[in-house]
């Protein structure tokens, strides 16, 4: 056993039961440093204990391991998919980890069409198909997901050439008296004015599901059948409809290039590794449709190979491929939170107990081609390419970046020994004539932008304008923590997860905010050389800006291509952008109060749908005068005065 480690937790060790389950290993500051699993935990968790491994990364961080916890679980399936979570809900810094903070689009179809064309409500006699984000409401129908947003409004564009179905809100639909433009253009049936009727349109709702759910030759044989049954009644107005809308649908299919009735769903996954960085290329076929891509970059990746340790009974088995391990960490994290197709043409061999496990856990089964032949070999050809390129883009990159973070080290005379941990955060002010100010705080570490860790400041109790009072209140809210932590430390490291003092402050501003951040610096006892203000240049030009220091040094001038200054310039717009985001958000809410007619007292469904029809939406109630409001059927002339003053 390994001398350095405390005698509990190598007895702890030793106890462990010889059952599957998953094992967590954490630092002397709590901070998580690994996650796995194992068949047989005591053999698994003893081989890190019991063996040396010198100076390499498994050493490193076995020589930092001060606690351990583990879980057992029935089956070395659960021992999967509970590793896999806790990695992409824990963020282990050793272990693969991709983290997607986007959610991925869908195309949603209100409602329940009924052939009956029974229904109250506009969305359930005439659904509405558009795009959608979010949480899934089992009232309606989702298809998808989609690559990115332009992949669903592309759909459905498609759609609306061939089946004419509405795009537009509720709202707007019970309010219409005539048709919009879209029934000009031949791109929807106008059911707001019963220009179609509910069973019409109904069946042009089958329709359009079909052709998302890839049975595009069942449509069209459906659509002949229909044309010809009219022909045959003499009914050649509605013989000629069918044909134009089959003439649009195998249009549209020509257009998309539907090569194979055979793969309705799948996923493409491509994977490069190059520099320490790796790429999951992943491109999607829903309905027969290849719909795009969208490129995955984990962290850790260099890490988590050095890491990886054998199974039972396989000690001197090479470990498998980076590349193989990557794609088996991109399939286990991210199809926990995703649905998964039932083919999935795969780059690198993927293990089937994987698969089996993600199916038990979703109830969806999958299958991994490797090695695929015709079409599917072209969709993983594209995906390849597409994964050397934008993982080649990301190296240019970050090689750019670093450049940049290691300049403004040098120009500031900051230590570059460690300058992936090198943090920076920048404050800047946003107010409307000293209307709901803001003060926003972005962070900057290992070469780029964290926006996890961006806050905003609301700014009360001050002078409206008054920057120099936001900027001092908002510096000793954010850093008067530090200065407790660090008296109580008495000099000692701060423990992880306590609030920390960057290496560089930098306001937004000149000599006179630079000296509000002394005097806050100094009434706390911190440190001021990491004080500094970006001041505008003559003109106020962008390159031109000077560098103001709090610790009496003489300003700088880096440049107009100075890499430091761009650095500089990058992060202090990205807090100008970030503040004033916040900024309009809440004098959004001020004035307008939710900017919404259902929350004004008095104005009923009834009045709520005069008004929306008489001007045509909110933003024409809210542009209105007290005059006009009033000149609307059943709106008082004080409660008039009542919206006027809400919507402002």
């Amino acid at each position: 056993m390994h001398k350095a480690h405390p005698e509990e937790l190598l007895a702890q060790v030793s106890a462990l039961p010889q059952l599957p389950g998953v094992y967590r290993y954490f630092d002397a500051a709590g901070l998580l440093l690994y996650v796995g699993k194992a068949r047989n935990l005591k053999k698994r968790v003893g081989s890190y204990f019991s063996k040396n491994h010198g100076g390499t990364r498994i050493g490193h961080m076995v020589g930092k391991i001060a606690r351990l916890e583990t879980t057992v679980v029935r089956s070395e399936a659960e021992a999967l998919l509970l590793e896999n979570n806790l990695i992409k809900s824990q963020h282990p810094k050793y272990n693969i980890l991709f983290r997607d903070d986007k959610s991925y689009p869908f195309l949603r179809i209100t409602g329940v069409a009924a052939l009956d064309g029974q229904g109250t409500a506009p969305g359930q006699r005439f659904p509405r198909m558009a795009y959608y984000r979010g949480a899934i409401d089992k009232r309606h129908r989702y298809f998808g997901p989609y690559p990115n947003g332009w992949a669903v409004k592309e759909t459905i564009q498609l759609l609306q050439k061939v089946f004419r179905l509405r795009t537009c809100e509720d709202t707007v639909f019970a309010n219409r008296t005539r048709p919009c433009l879209l029934f000009q253009i031949k791109r929807c049936t106008a059911p707001c004015v019963s220009m179609v009727s509910p069973e019409a349109y109904a069946v042009d709702v089958q329709g359009a599901e079909a052709l998302l759910r890839g049975q595009a030759q069942e449509l069209l044989q459906g659509l002949e059948a229909r044309m010809l049954a009219h022909a045959e009644k003499l009914e050649f107005e509605q013989a000629a409809e069918l044909r134009n809308q089959m003439q649009a649908l195998a249009r549209v299919l020509h257009q998309q290039a539907i090569e194979t009735a055979e793969d309705k769903d799948v996923d493409i996954l491509a994977v490069r590794v190059q520099g320490g960085r790796a790429c999951v290329n992943l491109a999607m076929v829903r309905g027969g449709r290849h719909l795009g891509d969208r490129p995955y970059f984990p962290a850790h990746v260099d890490d988590a190979a050095a890491l990886y340790s054998p199974e039972d009974g396989a000690e001197d088995a090479a470990p498998p491929p980076v590349e193989q391990q990557v794609l088996a960490a991109f399939i286990a994290q991210h199809y926990l939170g995703v649905p998964m197709p039932p083919v999935l043409v795969v780059g690198e061999p993927v293990d089937k107990d994987l698969l089996d496990a993600l199916g038990q856990q979703t109830g969806q089964r999958a299958v991994a081609v490797h090695q695929p032949r015709e079409q599917r070999r072209a969709w993983l050809d594209m995906a390849q390419q597409n994964a050397d390129i934008q993982l080649a883009r990301l190296l240019a990159e970050e090689g750019s970046q670093q450049a940049r973070t290691r300049a403004l080290a040098e120009a500031l005379d900051l230590p570059v020994e460690s300058l992936d941990d090198l943090t920076i955060e920048c404050f800047d002010i946003s107010h409307t004539a000293g209307e709901a100010t803001q003060a926003s705080c972005v962070v900057f570490h290992h070469h780029k932008m964290q926006s996890s860790e961006y806050r905003r400041f609301k700014i009360d109790g001050i002078t409206g304008g008054d920057d120099y009072a936001a900027m001092r209140q908002v510096l000793q809210r954010r850093y008067r923590p530090v200065a407790e932590a660090l008296r109580e430390a008495g000099g000692a490291e701060l423990q992880a997860g306590k609030a920390r003092l960057p290496d560089l402050v930098l306001v937004d501003g000149g000599k006179g905010q630079v000296a509000m951040a002394r005097e806050v610096f100094a009434e706390l006892g911190l440190d001021l050389s990491r004080i500094v203000g970006v001041e505008k240049g003559e003109g106020r030009k962008v390159g031109l800006e000077e560098l103001v220091f709090a610790d009496g040094r003489e300003k700088v001038y880096l440049g107009r291509d100075s890499a430091a200054l761009m650095l500089v310039a990058q992060i202090r717009d990205e807090a100008h952008r970030f503040a004033i985001t916040g900024m309009r958000a809440a004098r959004a809410k001020t004035r307008v109060g939710g900017s919404r007619l259902e929350d004004i007292p008095g104005v009923g469904p009834r009045k709520r749908a005069r008004l929306l029809q008489r001007f045509g939406g909110v933003r024409g109630v809210q542009d209105a005068s007290v005059e006009d409001l009033a000149k609307v059927e059943g709106i008082s002339l004080a409660l008039a005065d009542t919206i006027y003053r809400a919507l402002r």
